[in-house]
Order: structure tokens, then C-alpha cells, then sequence
């Protein structure tokens, strides 16, 4: 079987339990780090699917490995290669189909629920109408022309758009008790800079992980 391209590109935002689901269905993936210099491929079929991770910067940055990603992103998409995004990587999703990536009314950090919206979303979720999942985000995606919105909550109206295979979310539901403790030290300085409530603090982050 070929393998899911995962494109990390930040050190601390790798793929966390996507990689474990993947590996308890026996299927093979690759880490592209670009935050280390890596290249992005240019063919998206010797891939099974393409999976977007966060990371700190905008998709609207005049970035070399953005706009390479978003043509891989268009390719795969014309290619019916499925697409997953986390986050930046939805945001990512949603800016190559054609939609806007702009400033959410609200920081967006910790834990909150989410909810289910439509009859697409049975599809993914099944009969699970809502859920806690992970944010950390300024920013937001509009939905693209064809795609449906399949969860939003009360801070974020557009929490995941899905277009047939292709699904892009701006929580995070890849996390994994590690990566809340290192998210919750190293953004300390934001969490006190964006008070309010829909940011957390890194001591409720970290409760009953």
C-alpha cells in the first residue's frame, strides 16, 4: 500500500495519535519535516493520502513551502488523493480550494466542545453529536465552494468542512497527553496574553489527561 504523506512543520506539532491510528490499520506513513528544510514532493500519487499538521505561522505568510503545499493540495484534490488538515493544515485545505484564511473574533486555546452539524457529518462521526477536542488558534477558515461545514462550536462558527474524501478541521483531534504538556509550557506567554474565556490555562489543559 502506498503511504500517507504527513507534512510537519513545526518540531513540536508532529502527528501524534493520527500516526497511531494509522498504525493499528496497518497503514504506512512518511514524515516530511519542513521545519527542517525538507522539501515538499510535487506528485501527490505516490501517496495514499496527504495529511496536513498545525504549526504557528499563517497560511496568508509569503512562505515558499506554502505555496508549494497548497499546489500539492490543489494536485491531490484533482487527483481524488485524500486530504486531511489539523489546524494550519485545514486552514492550508481550505485556502487551496479556494477559500478565505482570516483573523477568528476570538483566541482560541485548551479544551472545548464541539458539535456536529448536518448530515455529513454522520459520515464522519456517526451518531457522536458532540465532543471535547483541542484548539490553539487565532485564525480561521471560510468554507469552500462544494465543501460542507461539519462541526463548529460557539467560539469557531467553521470547525471542520468536509468535500467528499478530503476533511479539514481547525481543532486539533490528533493530540496526545505528550504534546498538551508541551503545548501548554511553550505557549505559556500567549495564554497569558489572550485571557478570556475561551483560552485555558496550561493547569486545566493538563487536568485528567
Amino acid at each position: 500500500m502506498k503511504p500517507v504523506a504527513i507534512f510537519r512543520h513545526t518540531p513540536g506539532e508532529g502527528p501524534g495519535y493520527f500516526a497511531t491510528f494509522l498504525d493499528s490499520h496497518s497503514i504506512p506513513w512518511r514524515v516530511y519535516a519542513i521545519d527542517q528544510g525538507e522539501s515538499v514532493p510535487s506528485d501527490p500519487t505516490p501517496f495514499s493520502g496527504l495529511c496536513f499538521m498545525g504549526g504557528p505561522m499563517s497560511v496568508n505568510d509569503p512562505l515558499d513551502w506554502i505555496a508549494d503545499e497548497l499546489e500539492l493540495i490543489r494536485d491531490g484534490a484533482a487527483r481524488n488523493v485524500p486530504l486531511i488538515g489539523h489546524c494550519l493544515g485545514g486552514q492550508l485545505i481550505a485556502r487551496a480550494l479556494g477559500a478565505e484564511v482570516l483573523r477568528n473574533p476570538v483566541r482560541e486555546i485548551g479544551w472545548g466542545a464541539v458539535r456536529a452539524e448536518g448530515a455529513a457529518a454522520e459520515d464522519w462521526f456517526g451518531s457522536l453529536g458532540a465532543f471535547d477536542a483541542f484548539h490553539w488558534h487565532g485564525e480561521t477558515f471560510s468554507i469552500p465552494r462544494g465543501a460542507t461545514r461539519i462541526l463548529t462550536n460557539q467560539w469557531c462558527e467553521n470547525q471542520a468542512f468536509a468535500l467528499g474524501q478530503h476533511l479539514a478541521m481547525q481543532c486539533h483531534v490528533e493530540m496526545t497527553a505528550a504534546m498538551v504538556r508541551l503545548w501548554s509550557r511553550e505557549g505559556a506567554r500567549e495564554i497569558l496574553a489572550h485571557p478570556g474565556p475561551s483560552v485555558q490555562s496550561p493547569e486545566q489543559m493538563r487536568e485528567n489527561l
